[in-house]
């Protein structure tokens, strides 16, 4: 293999590695499955979109933290891995246009393909990627807003859900208002907890959050009443939508030992993390077969 070849095939690592391969599910399963789950279709605007909620709307959301965040991963020994990039000044350029670059033309082909048949879709994507750009870019940095990180972490992967409802034309409940709701809370604990773990490199930085402001204790109990509160909201999704109340249990569980961590050991807060990430996909599996089951009981 030449120099260039190599050269290539790590410039191309790196900005993959940019984009959390190991999430790209947590943003295009809720989309899919919203849009399915609506139009009982298998089409081309489904493929497009999944696409597009896969890998460009992470490599933008993922590629553009990673970039305006360097300082301060710097002091966060977590980086360099599955939990965010250490990226090279160099590549940092490269990055962006990646992420820009192949979000454009399917970008382009998801609104031909939806049409303007449901205009307000057109508006849950613009602000779904307002948020993807605001959580990290310098003059907005919505991450360095205590409660709005949280919030605004949530709608990245909440809004790909709305945007699949709304496109497919999607009718209102109650049932399905609470299940939005419900994943808004999820998304806020997710992120909160998360941030537990940074709250000592983000204070080195100066970088506020929602951890550093609440404590990690706090930050942690938090999390886990949002946990709860989602899996409340989930007794009004109707049936068989309702059992997805016991999802919550395992997030509650492997947040609990951190219930009382001190700021000064906050970095322990990790091995809780990576249990949550490796939830995500039994979860997942699981929030599928409810789908599944909640199609069926509708066909019935």
């Amino acid at each position: 293999m030449t120099e260039m070849a190599t050269s290539t095939l790590w410039k191309t690592r790196q900005v993959l590695l940019s984009s959390r391969p190991l999430s790209w599910i947590n943003t295009a399963f809720p989309f899919a499955a919203a849009y399915v789950v609506t139009t009982g279709r298998v089409d081309a605007l489904l493929v497009v979109g999944t696409l597009f909620f896969l890998i460009p709307y992470n490599l933008l959301m993922y590629g553009i933290n990673d970039v305006f965040d360097y300082e301060s991963d710097l002091r966060n020994p977590r980086k360099g891995g599955v939990e965010g990039a250490m990226l090279d000044p160099g590549l940092h350029r490269t990055v962006l246009a990646a992420g820009v670059l192949t979000a454009l033309p399917v970008l382009g082909a998801m609104l031909v393909l939806a049409g303007a048949e449901h205009p307000w879709s057109w508006l849950v994507l613009a602000l779904s990627l307002f948020a993807v750009v605001a959580y990290s870019v310098p003059g907005l940095r919505f991450k360095e807003r205590p409660f709005v990180d949280s919030m605004t972490s949530s709608t990245h992967f909440v809004s790909p859900a709305v945007y699949g409802l709304a496109v497919a034309g999607t009718v209102w409940t109650p049932g399905l208002t609470a299940l939005l709701v419900a994943f808004f809370c999820w998304g806020m604990a997710s992120h909160a907890f998360g941030a537990v773990q940074d709250v000592v490199p983000d204070r080195e930085g100066g970088i506020a959050s929602i951890a550093t402001a609440f404590g990690a204790a706090g930050t942690v109990r938090l999390a886990i009443a949002l946990w709860a509160i989602a899996g409340l909201l989930m007794l009004g999704a109707g049936w068989p939508g309702m059992l997805a109340v016991v999802l919550a249990l395992p997030y509650i569980l492997a947040a609990w030992p951190f219930r009382s961590i001190t700021d000064e050991r906050s970095e322990t807060a990790n091995a809780g993390w990576k249990r949550f990430l490796w939830l995500n996909f039994l979860t997942g599996f699981l929030v599928t077969m409810l789908l599944i089951g909640w199609v069926l009981a509708g066909s019935a």
